[in-house]
């Protein structure tokens, strides 16, 4: 996959975390009993069950039949097996535009960030030690084990191994990635990355490679890493380019390269949504400031205003609401 030219409009419009988007109050009352399909990345499960909720304060009789995964797993229920859905929020705004557009979506809307962190518990080995300074040594220590998500199925799976990269050269120790892999052996491979939680939590494995919001949404305890290497720093974002890792494309046999970048969030209303003006209702409010408060509660920063490729793409409900990307 190729940097989006996107992340030029993240890095000016990051700083304006304080501003707010005015929603217009008045909107259609949904049928009773009227449904909406969400396919969603696993590291959304606990802010979509916010949202979801705080949506049907406004909207009663909404049915919300919400799906999680892996977002690339996701995208590929659309393209490859059929499946309805009325939204598609991604954990990398990256699967929207390179598994669903053009064929199967329009547009695509970058609404919140994240970073990568080192979640543990008190079980953990060496959990009185571990901090941002030792954390590579403790992980490659003997019987320590460690978790990551699959990189084919979530993009957590190949931002983890980003970060592996990133270290080795940022540390400047040769043979890291490999150490670092050594210690998250494939029995500790799970398609989503929250699947990773119950086995931190039972102690069946010491490590795992989470975002920042899933640690913070569940409890966990975590090593902050250096910005440097864990993909939530626009500062950073050209030595992040640095990491780039071969993931499962489109077809049979065919790959996608991912290179790195700031991690970016994005959502999408599907060509088969069964029910689009309500899924557009429901993004409205995403995006808006209800929306983007519990975003912000839930340790995913919004990005405000939120930004799109191609603003002209866009339903006129959400065009007034998110700012295009300037040449």
């Amino acid at each position: 996959m190729k940097i989006h030219p996107l992340l030029a409009v993240i890095v000016l419009f990051g700083g304006l975390a304080g501003c707010r988007t005015v929603v217009p109050s008045s909107s259609p009352m949904p049928a009773p009993g009227e449904t909406l399909i969400i396919f969603h990345a696993g590291s959304l499960a606990e802010p979509v069950r916010a949202l979801t909720e705080a949506f049907r304060a406004h909207r009663p009789g909404v049915v919300f039949q919400t799906e999680a995964s892996g977002s690339n797993e996701a995208a590929r229920k659309i393209r490859e097996l059929g499946r309805e859905a009325d939204l598609m929020i991604s954990a990398d705004y990256r699967v929207i535009d390179q598994l669903l557009i053009p064929e199967f979506a329009d547009w695509n809307i970058l609404f919140a960030r994240n970073e990568m962190v080192l979640a543990y518990t008190d079980r953990s080995r060496y959990a009185g030690e571990v901090n941002a300074d030792n954390w590579a040594e403790i992980l490659t220590r003997d019987g320590v084990i460690c978790g990551r998500a699959d990189p084919n199925t979530d993009p957590c799976g190949y931002r983890t191994l980003m970060v592996w990269q990133l270290a080795e050269a940022y540390y400047g120790i040769p043979g890291l990635y490999r150490a670092l892999e050594a210690h998250c052996p494939e029995a500790y491979v799970r398609p989503k990355s929250v699947e990773l939680i119950a086995l931190l939590q039972s102690g069946d494995m010491d490590y795992a490679f989470e975002y920042r919001s899933v640690a913070i949404q569940h409890g966990l305890r975590f090593v902050e890493l250096p910005p440097e290497i864990n993909l939530g720093s626009v500062e950073y974002a050209d030595f992040y380019r640095r990491a780039r890792v071969e993931i499962a494309g489109t077809g049979p046999g065919q790959t996608l390269a991912v290179v790195g970048e700031p991690i970016v969030y994005g959502v999408t209303v599907p060509k088969n949504a069964p029910h689009p003006d309500l899924a557009l209702e429901f993004v409205r409010f995403l995006i808006g400031p209800e929306g983007q408060a519990i975003m912000e509660r839930m340790g995913q920063p919004p990005i405000v205003p939120p930004v799109t490729r191609d603003r002209d793409a866009l339903p006129a409900l959400l065009r007034p609401l998110v700012m295009e990307q300037r040449p």
